[in-house]
């Protein structure tokens, strides 16, 4: 379980396909605090740490990604030399500062564009309109892994048009401020909006 609170950005050194994909992630992390099998979100994607070490002074672990999950995630996102947005998982008595974020991708989405608004941008996405009901004004998302709040929703027939306001900080401390028209990333819906979405299927029976 992750909060969407973002606390290094990571560096994919290299990638190898061996059956599964086996990803080196360099890290700002201590990695002798991290354990084998611990799990890391690496930009919304949770992934259990398979190996670990340290580089002069900079750490890294590995990781394994299956077929299922690249097909499931951002275009481009397993390749040498991608930064990730990476959070470790949430420890019991920890402050959820964001919302409460599994590490499952739901789907993907476009940049569509990227506007100044004072000090900020705001970013449109578009995405499946089977995600529609899950997307509402004032609600939390999670874009690669990092928690955001939703400003304005449009539906427009196969595709839904959302909003998002990123702060200088948010910029600063994470990928998203390099982000770019066209772009993909990796969307996590409220998981309390799939639940409420489930109820009301059974609801309706």
């Amino acid at each position: 379980m992750f909060t969407g609170i973002v606390s290094d950005i990571g560096t994919i050194e290299t990638v190898e396909v061996r059956g599964d994909t086996r990803v080196r992630i360099a890290t700002a992390y201590d990695t002798e605090t991290i354990d084998l099998g611990a799990s890391i979100a690496c930009s919304g994607v949770c992934l259990t740490v398979i190996d670990k070490g340290h580089e002069g002074d900079r750490g890294w672990f590995d990781v394994q990604a299956s077929g299922e999950t690249i097909a499931r995630t951002a275009r481009d996102q397993w390749t040498a030399g991608r930064r990730l947005n990476l959070e470790r998982a949430m420890k019991l008595g920890d402050e959820l500062g964001g919302h409460i974020v599994t590490g499952h991708v739901d789907g993907i989405a476009e940049v569509l564009d990227v506007t100044p608004d004072g000090e900020s941008h705001r970013i449109g996405f578009a995405v499946p309109a089977a995600l529609a009901p899950f997307i509402a004004p004032k609600g939390s998302i999670t874009i690669d892994g990092v928690s955001l709040t939703v400003n304005d929703v449009e539906d427009d027939g196969a595709t839904t048009r959302f909003w998002v306001n990123l702060i200088p900080h948010t910029q600063a401390v994470t990928t998203l401020g390099g982000l770019a028209e066209g772009q993909a990333v990796n969307i996590e819906i409220d998981v309390l909006a799939r639940y409420l979405q489930r109820m009301e299927h059974y609801r309706g029976r």
